[in-house]
């Protein structure tokens, strides 16, 4: 549907401009042309947009809550709406049909599929495939804590985290999207591929287009994936290693890949290599190996020598996990030391039980998390710093002189820009709506309205700072630490409080910066910003609505789902990233920081990776000055290293290591080796093989899952490593089940 009329009718002639932007990589990338004709918010745009971001919402929501925790991007959708939209616009009657009661008509067939359009379905797309934070909090409340959660509260929980970013956006859009200095590397990426795949192509005697090799690829996947989904669920994770010793806890912990150091674990599944670090193909090789380097700091390195020196009573509890313990070695009671009726903490009963234990690794994990966030600081700092504050300036003095780049001159020129009062009404009724749902309700999610005010008070403050880090660098610190430790210490004892301030907090910055991106990323591609806008909020919206929906069917109709210990032999539903959820609120918001992280806790030594993370970046630093012609030294990311393993758990090292060994492969091998098939064929391959995995996993569930046809019983069956002495505490006459007592 075509909502907005261009202020110029006729094809926009350019040969006058000049491309003055600033930056080098954005004259190189994207073209100062534009044909404000061209249709943009179409019947098309809205079918395939909405057909997408439901797909993508329902399907990522879905694999979410499964061991192998699956998301797709929405590059699959951009790669397949595009002979679906070319389809459309071959086969479609140009009808037109005008809406009732309004002056609105519009075409099933404007014409060609067009570029702006294959833009916004994907911005559609994106909207479902980047999750709903919140939908962490209604997982742990229903299946974990065991508790009721009105339907009401948690949908207006799962839309207000998601919309309360655009009153951010709204506000500091002028700064990060209107100035030709804020830049948005990563749009860039998305540009080229835009432009690569509308151009025309042949296909070479012998070969194939880019469309038929994604469709032999997706279904090959989609057919291979029965195998390690439903008949063999093994070979997700063999640790060859465990088999040679059935009786040893030592050599199971060194083999094991999903519970262990997984030396020699592999896994010949797709959703092994993708589940929880991203497709590794469309991942910069030098991440890869920054990555793989933390990795194997933490897992070769740190973890064993913290282990069996037995550091924070290590051996009592298991090598690598994200539960928590108590002092004798048994998983943590929480129904213990919280009162029932309050849901909050009960301190007598707390001083009388125990303090909270963690795994040694989960303990250094967070130290890690600690360090990342001042590293990233540093890093910034010293490595960026100049440039930023040199773009920032350059920024208010073009914003005080109303000075432009050439796409901002376009965009003035050929379209109405966003009316501020559209963001101001949203973030007021959507504040509103955020108090509602915390004070209303019963106050089940026990944040009060001065909590929520607190909330937007750090993410309005942040979002400006950390959007300047990203829209020149990339890179964007996390707040989660931040707004965790911040309500810990304030408003301890309450895990529903906690969790729902981190995603104010934290989530409504996150989702302000992907708002701008987007805006950026139409600002290049000469999107007309209200459609944008209308696309991005309905997007929102559907979004938000799927991925709760999903949540609520799949926590209502799986019985026992997240609970490994009462689901059957075989079934995939353990929510590996919510029981991570689940024991972070148990220690930020039950027990809180306080009684955590300084001398009333076991991990106080922890704040001195603050301290490490800031000073990290210094040697490195100090040598690219020192070497300057040794280019590959500025590509040594602190941050990236001392982040590397953030996601594990719930990830586990068989995933990095198949992460990083197909990364590695097609990032260096293929890359250098078949350059030209690695442009052509790299992303495709990316997004079929997520899409067969996808559509298989999709199609089990209904058809044999969700009837209880599990599979034969045999020893593959069997969605672990079968290494199951790897889990085992090895201190002296601790019990734990399953495990021999030493």
């Amino acid at each position: 549907m075509e909502v907005e009329a261009c202020r110029n009718t006729s094809e926009e002639k350019v040969e006058d401009e000049v491309d003055d932007n600033p930056i080098e990589e954005v004259r190189l990338t994207v073209p100062i042309t534009d044909d404000p004709t061209e249709p943009a918010l179409t019947f098309r745009t809205w079918v395939l947009g909405l057909i997408s971001c439901c797909i993508l919402t329902f399907v990522n929501q879905f694999f979410a809550y499964r061991q192998n925790q699956l998301s797709i991007s929405s590059i699959s959708a951009q790669i397949v709406v595009l002979p679906i939209g070319k389809l459309m616009a071959a086969t479609l009657p140009k009808t037109q049909i005008r809406v009732p009661f309004t002056k609105w008509s519009f075409s099933l067939n404007p014409g060609r599929f067009t570029m702006k359009e294959h833009v916004l379905i994907t911005i559609f797309a994106n909207c479902g495939a980047g999750g709903v934070y919140a939908v962490h909090i209604i997982s742990i409340v229903k299946a974990f804590y065991h508790r009721t959660l009105h339907p009401v509260a948690a949908m207006l929980l799962a839309q207000t985290t998601q919309l309360l970013g655009y009153g951010w956006a709204g506000i500091f859009r002028k700064f990060l999207v209107d100035s030709p200095y804020m830049w948005w590397p990563a749009n860039l990426v998305q540009v080229s591929l835009f432009r690569t795949l509308h151009e025309k192509e042949k296909r070479e005697k012998g070969g194939h287009t880019r469309l038929q090799f994604f469709i032999m690829v997706f279904i090959s996947s989609f057919g291979y994936y029965i195998i390690p989904g439903y008949l063999f669920q093994s070979i997700s994770a063999f640790s060859i290693i465990c088999w040679f010793s059935k009786d040893s806890i030592l050599v199971q912990q060194i083999g094991s890949g999903l519970n262990g150091l997984g030396v020699g674990s592999f896994g010949l599944d797709w959703s092994t290599v993708a589940s929880f670090l991203g497709s590794p193909l469309a991942t910069p090789l030098f991440a890869i190996l920054n990555v793989m380097f933390g990795f194997f700091l933490f897992v070769y390195v740190l973890t064993p020598i913290a282990y069996w020196s037995n550091t924070y009573q290590a051996r009592r509890f298991p090598l690598i996990s994200s539960h928590t313990f108590d002092a004798a070695g048994n998983t943590y009671n929480i129904t213990r030391i919280l009162n029932q009726k309050t849901f909050d903490i009960n301190l007598p009963e707390y001083d009388h039980y125990s303090k909270i234990y963690l795994s040694v690794a989960f303990a250094f994990l967070y130290g890690l998390s600690f360090a990342t966030l001042t590293a990233t600081i540093s890093h910034v700092a010293l490595f960026e710093g100049k440039t930023i504050w040199k773009l920032w300036r350059k920024t208010t003095y073009v914003m005080k002189d109303n000075l432009s780049d050439v796409h901002t001159r376009l965009m003035k020129k050929n379209y109405e820009a966003v009316p501020s009062w559209w963001f101001h009404v949203i973030l007021v009724l959507v504040v509103a709506l955020s108090i509602f749902a915390c004070e209303g309700f019963g106050k089940e999610l026990q944040l009060p309205w001065w909590g929520v005010m607190l909330a937007c008070t750090i993410a309005l403050f942040f979002t400006l700072p950390i959007g300047i880090i990203q829209a020149t660098t990339n890179m964007q610190p996390g707040l989660n630490v931040i707004t965790e430790l911040v309500i810990g210490y304030i408003y301890p004892g309450k895990p529903l409080a906690n969790v729902a301030f981190k995603t104010y907090g934290y989530i409504s910055m996150v989702q302000a910066l992907n708002l701008l991106g987007d805006f950026k990323l139409g600002h290049y591609m000469k999107i007309p910003p209200k459609s944008m806008f209308i696309v991005q909020f309905f997007g929102t919206i559907v979004a938000s609505t799927c991925y709760f929906t999903t949540a609520w069917w799949l926590l209502s109709s799986v019985e026992h789902i997240c609970d490994p210990a009462l689901l059957p032999e075989g079934s995939p539903w353990t929510c590996p990233g919510d029981e991570v959820f689940y024991n972070a609120s148990i220690i930020w918001g039950v027990v809180g920081p306080l009684r955590m992280f300084t001398s009333f806790g076991n991990y106080a030594k922890m704040n001195w990776f603050f301290l490490i993370g800031l000073l990290a970046p210094f040697p490195v630093w100090w040598l690219s000055q020192k070497f300057p012609e040794k280019k590959w030294i500025k590509l040594i990311h602190m941050p990236m290293i001392l982040g590397a393993t953030q996601n594990m758990p719930p990830a586990k090292a068989v995933h990095f290591i198949c992460w990083g060994t197909v990364g590695i492969f097609f990032n260096w091998y293929v890359y250098n080796k078949h350059k030209q098939w690695w442009a052509k064929h790299t992303y495709i391959l990316s997004a079929a093989l997520d899409a067969g995995v996808a559509f298989m996993g999709v199609i089990l569930y209904f058809a044999l899952q969700s009837h209880d046809i599990i599979g034969a019983a045999w020893w593959g069956l069997e969605a672990s490593d079968h290494c199951p002495l790897a889990h085992c505490p090895t201190a002296p006459g601790i019990m734990a089940k399953g495990c021999p007592v030493l």
